[in-house]
């Protein structure tokens, strides 16, 4: 039986979601991320950045939207100790831009990735997974990477069954 990680950045508050801001309680990554603990069983783990981003949606795209130009590494609240007792790790994340938020990377270039298996889950409102399973894999050669699953954010809250039976069939 493999020890499970499920590590996942998400935004809560404005988000766009089928052509509109609204505001989350919980963001749609977040929710993902509960359905997958559900369904497989493993340790929750959110990526948080020591800056937060603007809480208005539009000034968020644009912070984000400059840290992928200036492909900058924001700093984490914090980590795990160790992935040492991890071989299966779930990273979930939003598509921002066509890939992954840039503290995704920050928490990616922080681990040695042999020997484990990397699974990849994103949120979107209609751009899947972008280029984001490209880059976890140049960013991290040596894990075993699996084909991700796309979720579209609207549909987030009513994924659960989807989520579980992809889930449940990756590890």
């Amino acid at each position: 039986m493999s020890k499970i990680l499920i590590a996942y950045y998400s935004r809560k508050g404005q988000n766009y979601i089928n052509g509109s801001i609204k505001n989350l309680a919980k963001g749609n990554t977040e929710r993902v991320a509960e359905f997958i603990q559900q369904a497989v069983g493993g340790d929750l783990f959110e990526i948080q950045t020591v800056k937060e981003y603007a809480a208005d949606y539009t000034q968020c795209t644009l912070e984000a939207k400059a840290e992928l130009r200036a492909k900058a590494r924001p700093q984490l609240k914090e980590y795990p100790d160790s992935l040492d007792g991890y071989d299966t790790i779930f990273l979930g994340y939003p598509n921002w831009w066509g890939t992954m938020p840039m503290a995704c990377y920050t928490f990616l270039e922080k681990y040695d990735w042999s020997g484990k298996t990397m699974i990849p889950f994103c949120t979107h409102e209609g751009s899947g997974m972008g280029g984001s399973e490209r880059e976890i894999k140049k960013t991290c050669p040596e894990a075993v990477l699996k084909k991700g699953l796309p979720i579209h954010g609207a549909e987030a809250a009513a994924s659960e069954a989807e989520v579980a039976a992809w889930a449940k069939g990756s590890i």
